[in-house]
């Protein structure tokens, strides 16, 4: 039913309508009424279509925060369709919109959670299928979550319930993701290859660090090799290309630098003429004098200032950029992206410290005054300790006796109701809106917060379940709390699509349908009371 393309219930009403007229008595046991609600229920119908559609969210999102830097975005890293379906049915529920809330897809979680290999380092050993698969698998479950709402809604609308306005305003859980390429997982065809499977999966922005493919590492570890600018270009215009050619006119690159951790290079690049890009990136590479006759057969030299240099190379064959560089390394590299199509930047960092980040960043605004950038607030970071350190430094300052504190120790817990505690809470708690008011930050993420809540909520329950609590470790603690809480998938079938089955089943069988939600189905008993009947209303959108 390709003329189906209409969203909106009237206009797909209508469709069916004109269809059922076409096609006569062979069309006559389909009802308009229930494909309408249908069509309604399924926005999007392609990866293609959440792709052009959030990426026009991010665009305006992004001009946004250019206006008021406190109209920041944030988003959490999901490994799993259910994960990431769940935490926008949560922000739906307490927050009340999906507004400037995105989704994360995060290469570690790919590579530790996802990849047929079993669990892998962050070092793009994962099938690069991977990457797409799970963005679509995100958005299956996130239209799940569309159609799941909506169908309820119609139930209730049909049960004589004045909730036509919710029908009628009714908010999608999809929304922009931001995809992790890695270092484009080969060259620069490679790249673009990738990009567009995960274009077509439905991502609006893609993000690619600038390590070299093969030798890839997680960005807060060491062992990290950068590539010179004109090999990262060639990336960023392979995944704009991609864009280009699917007809998401307006998709977003995110560039990343890992320069800040990386001491290394695997190339030397060609400079054609004094100060080119080239000849920029050499200048960052450690290099001694030497006298001709000194020279070793087949070693590689460079003439700096008018006297010949030897690079330090490693028995490896890499190069090792000066130490100190790394900060001059980071603007020089977040400029270059941004003037050759990078639309935002992301910095790895070694530390959380707002006044690092806008150092860096305050240097390439000089230059590119909108830049913006997309930070990992990652748990690789001890936040803990990092912002007690922080404000041990600042209290010091200020002349306060820092006697009672054992510097070696500030994580212990005796210091978690004193000042300090509380002043680096708060200074936790305001991270992201000083970010983005100070620092550029456009986008907040945590990389890695599902892996670690699906660790500690299964250690929690392990421990009683597994012990003297029985099964009242995981009533008390875990059933109890989604009744109480309202999480949606209390009503575990209902989640899985039972109920939308049911009504797809009645629209397709009439009364031959074999339902599942009768009267002995066992999650009636999550059933809270009705909501008094209204006089029922006909859905028009």
């Amino acid at each position: 039913m390709k003329n189906l393309s209409e969203t909106k219930y009237s206009s797909a009403l209508q469709t069916v309508k004109d269809l059922k007229q076409k096609y006569g008595d062979t069309w006559n046991a389909i009802n308009p009424e229930s494909a309408a609600r249908m069509a309604a229920q399924n926005r999007f119908k392609t990866g293609l279509d959440i792709a052009k559609y959030t990426a026009s969210v991010m665009r305006k999102d992004m001009a946004a925060y250019d206006a008021d830097n406190s109209q920041y975005t944030q988003s959490l890293g999901c490994w799993h369709g259910f994960v990431a379906q769940q935490k926008m049915i949560a922000v739906k529920k307490h927050h009340k919109t999906t507004d400037k809330k995105y989704l994360y897809l995060s290469g570690w979680m790919v590579a530790a959670l996802r990849s047929e290999f079993g669990p892998l380092p962050d070092q793009s050993m994962h099938e690069k299928t991977a990457v797409p698969a799970l963005i679509a698998e995100i958005y299956d479950f996130l239209r799940q979550a569309d159609a799941i709402e909506l169908n309820d809604l119609f139930r209730r609308l049909e049960n004589g319930e004045d909730v036509q306005a919710e029908i009628d305003n009714f908010q999608t859980h999809v929304v922009p993701i931001i995809a992790d390429i890695d270092a484009g997982f080969g060259n620069e065809e490679a790249t673009y290859l990738l990009a567009k499977k995960m274009i077509q999966a439905g991502a609006c922005a893609i993000q690619i660090e600038n390590q070299v493919s093969d030798a890839k590492q997680c960005g807060h570890q060491d062992g990290k090799v950068t590539v010179p600018h004109e090999d990262f270009i060639s990336k960023l215009n392979a995944v704009r290309y991609a864009f280009l050619e699917l007809g998401v006119d307006d998709g977003i690159i995110v560039a990343r630098t890992d320069s800040e951790g990386a001491g290394l290079t695997q190339k030397l690049p060609v400079s054609k003429e004094p100060g080119d890009l080239a000849s920029k990136y050499l200048a960052f590479v450690e290099a001694e004098e030497v006298a001709i006759e000194d020279v070793k057969e087949d070693e590689v030299l460079l003439k700096r200032d008018g006297k010949l240099t030897k690079p330090v190379r490693l028995p490896n064959g890499l190069y090792k950029f000066k130490d100190g560089s790394n900060i001059d390394r980071v603007v020089l590299d977040c400029i270059t992206s941004l003037q050759h199509g990078a639309d935002l930047l992301w910095i790895e960092t070694p530390t959380p410290n707002v006044k690092q980040i806008a150092h860096m960043m305050n240097r390439v605004k000089e230059v590119v005054p909108n830049a913006k950038l997309v930070y990992n607030n990652s748990p690789s970071f001890n936040w803990t300790l990092n912002f007690r350190n922080q404000v041990f430094e600042e209290m010091l300052a200020e002349g306060e006796n820092m006697t009672a504190y054992d510097r070696n120790n500030l994580m212990d817990a005796q210091y978690d109701g004193t000042e300090l505690c509380h002043r680096a809470d708060e200074k936790i708690r305001t991270f992201q809106i000083d970010g983005a008011r100070e620092a550029g930050i456009f986008h907040h993420l945590i990389t890695l917060p599902t892996y670690h809540t699906t660790a500690l909520h299964m250690n929690n329950l392990t421990e009683g379940y597994f012990g003297d609590e029985g099964m009242l470790a995981y009533v008390r603690d875990v059933q109890r709390q989604e009744i109480r809480k309202t999480v949606s998938c209390v009503k575990h079938q209902r989640m899985a699509g039972s109920d939308l089955g049911d009504d797809h089943k009645t629209f397709f069988a009439g009364d031959n349908a074999l339902k599942a939600g009768g009267s002995k189905n066992t999650s009636n008993q999550f059933e809270t009371e009705a909501a008094p009947k209204k006089k029922k209303l006909t859905a028009v959108a």
